[in-house]
């Protein structure tokens, strides 16, 4: 419990590090008269990059990684598998699929649209994969089953792009998919920090049906907890926090696997335990991310979502890796 408390405070010390960092730098440099003009008169042109740019860009960043990192820890200690994540296992892409559906029929003018199609997305793709889950007791046959619905999506997202009418709501998609928080706003934020308290009420719920999983399929049902329950919260957790972050960043990869993987050690494997820190850690990774993108020396910024990518690929190899020996063990 001491280890959790230190690690949760280190994460939140850091994060405070991190946004400061990210409301530091950006195309316009400010020097430390521009910000104390900033914080007596937000509408001055020095208030406007502050108040209006980057602090919603960095808190955007923050609250869509903190929804990737709990949803990916909710994931690993339902499937009870280190390589579930939304976006392997279908609800990302089911979401993105939605997303730019209404984005390519226009739907995208009406404010919120986006962002409920999404939540909409992934919220089917978490009751495909609950109804499967409820004939399939072996949760590596879930984890088949995520990687066809992400296949699937895809190749129905590739459709839109093949079908579309206009080549300006395609750009507008494909710019989308690969991931951004820039020129988010306040509303932005706000959308994505109400889903994930949402989101976090449902995984909270769902803890203690998390930690009885551990020790298998029977003893958590004749633990006399109400397990179906339980598994629908974890799975309306999963889906309402990356149904949120895919609607306001797009679509962004390997920070549901990679946090709770990077904090889980610290609170000895306890799924129950994980999950705050690999909120907290998701949320840090994609601050630090969204930094990179912005200082790299690159003619064009570097997208979001395609960093994460470049980042988190590797990784996911040595993980799949070293699943795949546990498994032959």
């Amino acid at each position: 419990m001491i280890r959790s408390v230190w690690l949760n405070a280190g994460l939140l010390a850091c994060i405070l590090v991190a946004v400061a960092f990210g409301i530091s730098f950006g195309e316009t440099a400010l020097t430390w008269q521009d910000y104390a003009l900033a914080l007596s008169n937000p509408l001055s042109g020095e208030g406007l990059v502050l108040w209006q740019i980057r602090l919603p860009r960095v808190l955007c960043a923050l609250f869509v990684g903190a929804a990737l990192g709990l949803s990916g820890a909710v994931m690993q200690g339902l499937l009870r598998n280190p390589l579930a994540e939304p976006g392997v296992i279908g609800v990302s892409g089911t979401a993105a699929f939605a997303a730019a559906l209404a984005i390519v029929t226009g739907m995208a003018a009406i404010p919120g649209a986006v962002e409920a199609s999404a939540l909409l997305g992934a919220a089917v793709a978490g009751l495909l994969l609950t109804l499967v889950g409820a004939r399939l007791k072996a949760p590596e046959g879930l984890i088949l089953f995520g990687v066809a619905l992400s296949s699937f999506s895809g190749a129905a997202t590739a459709l839109i792009f093949n079908l579309s009418p206009s080549p300006i709501a395609s750009a507008e998609v494909m710019a989308w998919m690969l991931g951004s928080v820039a020129n988010r706003s306040w509303f932005d934020v706000g959308w994505v920090a109400f889903a994930l308290a949402v989101a976090a009420i449902f995984a909270v719920m769902a803890r203690q049906g998390l930690r009885l999983l551990t020790l298998g399929e029977d003893v958590a049902k004749a633990s006399g907890l109400p397990l179906a329950r339980l598994r629908v919260c974890a799975l309306l957790a999963a889906a309402v926090a990356s149904g949120a972050a895919v609607a306001v960043a797009g679509v962004i990869g390997f920070v549901g696997l990679a946090a709770p993987h990077l904090v889980r050690s610290a609170v000895r494997g306890d799924p129950g335990r994980v999950l705050l820190p690999s909120a907290l850690a998701g949320g840090l990774i994609l601050v630090i991310a969204d930094l990179a993108t912005r200082v790299m020396p690159t003619d064009q910024e570097l997208k979001l979502g395609v960093f994460t990518a470049l980042i988190g690929a590797p990784l996911f190899a040595v993980i799949a890796w070293r699943a795949a020996r546990e498994w032959r063990l």
